[in-house]
Order: C-alpha cells, then sequence, then structure tokens
C-alpha cells in the first residue's frame, strides 16, 4: 500500500506541474522588465499557455488540477477511514497546534514577514 501511496503522490505531482509553472511565470515576469531574464522566458511560457486556450486553459489549468483535486481527496479520505494511526497522529498534530496556538501563529506571522521582504527587496534590485 506505501508504494501505491507514493505512486499516487508522484502522478498528482505531475499532473498539478504545469498549473504551477504557469503559475510561476505568472510571478517571474513581474519581478523585472520582459526584456532581462528571468522574465523573458517567464513571459514566452505564459504566451505559449494564452496560444492555446483549449489545452492550456481547460487542461492544464482545469481539467488536471481538478483530477488531482478528486482523486486527492478520495484517497485521503479513504486513508483517513481506513487508518487509525493517521487519525491519532492528525487529533496529536492539533492538539499540539492549539497548546502552543500564540507560537505558530508568531511563526506563521515571521515566515510571512520574511516572504514578504524578500518579495519588496526582489522589486527594489530589480527595479
Amino acid at each position: 500500500m506505501p508504494s501505491l501511496r507514493r505512486t499516487l503522490a508522484t502522478a498528482e505531482l505531475l499532473l498539478i506541474l504545469p498549473s504551477a509553472l504557469f503559475m510561476t511565470a505568472l510571478f517571474v515576469r513581474n519581478l523585472q522588465p520582459i526584456q532581462y531574464e528571468p522574465a523573458a522566458s517567464a513571459q514566452r511560457i505564459v504566451e505559449w499557455y494564452a496560444a492555446r486556450p483549449h489545452l492550456a486553459l481547460w487542461g492544464f489549468l482545469m481539467a488536471l488540477p481538478l483530477l488531482v483535486f478528486v482523486f486527492g481527496g478520495v484517497t485521503l479520505t479513504r486513508l483517513w477511514k481506513n487508518d487509525a494511526a493517521l487519525r491519532d497522529t492528525t487529533r496529536g498534530i492539533l492538539w499540539a497546534l492549539k497548546a502552543h496556538l500564540a507560537t505558530f501563529l508568531i511563526a506563521a506571522a515571521t515566515a510571512t514577514a520574511a516572504v514578504i521582504l524578500a518579495i519588496v527587496a526582489l522589486h527594489v534590485v530589480t527595479g
């Protein structure tokens, strides 16, 4: 059963990859002017997707993520019903999170601030 889960996880990652590539390209092309790399390459990826709406929009950005969502939901539901250790571990994590909620929120805010600072620094350096 673990090998089946690994296979499904790998398949889901591969299925979601085209959408992740597109979303990353949308972000990267706005980091600096289009005439510079990597923004130019990101722009070419976005243009490739835009030129193929049936494949890119309906296939890569809608059908594949929907497939991953459905298969992932079914798999997680089955695992939840059949795996007592998973349920116990999840409950333990939730209790630990509840017991240390303030610490978790501080860590989440700190990580968010780091991401915001990195984005602003990239903007300042490239702008």
